[in-house]
């Protein structure tokens, strides 16, 4: 009966059964909507929780592959948080620093005024953009001017945002 209780009490400890968390700060969540995004989007992924207080982010997961996962979820929601692990998702490494004159950015969170208004302060903030298109319950939006890519979603990821550019 000993070995029995040794062998479940090493079993309950194993790693294998610890949970993974990734706590993400200056997520942008304004208002309700912004909240049930936050949420719905890390909670699409199996076995994953979130709880979304201000702007800190808390992603529980079963384990690493569905944390980065729900990570994932969360950039394709159009959300960005800093602190992402594992393999610090949240950055885009594909954004580029040559000159643009326009481009189109889809998959941003815009659900209100607020977010629209957060996101134009971030795009206006970019040295040598000189007009964009961003509004309330957008899917899309373009910025124009002359500046980089890299300089336009470092803005965005700045204020908690995250989209494509294209």
């Amino acid at each position: 009966m000993k070995n029995r209780i040794l062998a479940l009490t090493l079993l309950l400890a194993s790693p294998a059964l610890a949970e993974v968390t990734v706590t993400l700060e200056g997520v942008h969540n304004c208002c309700k909507s912004c909240t049930n995004g936050i949420t719905k989007a890390i909670t699409s992924v199996n076995d994953v929780s979130a709880s979304a207080e201000g702007q800190t982010v808390t992603i529980t997961a079963k384990t690493k592959a569905s944390a980065k996962k729900a990570v994932e979820a969360l950039l394709a929601a159009g959300y960005y948080g800093k602190g992402a692990e594992p393999e610090k998702s949240s950055t885009s490494s594909s954004a580029t620093s040559k000159k643009r004159n326009e481009v189109t950015v889809t998959g941003a969170h815009l659900c209100c005024q607020k977010c629209a208004n957060a996101m134009a302060d971030a795009v206006k903030s970019v040295p040598g953009v000189t007009e964009h298109t961003v509004a309330s319950k957008a899917n899309t939006f373009t910025v124009k001017g002359e500046f980089t890519e890299a300089d336009l979603i470092a803005a965005m990821n700045k204020v908690g945002f995250h989209g494509s550019v294209k």
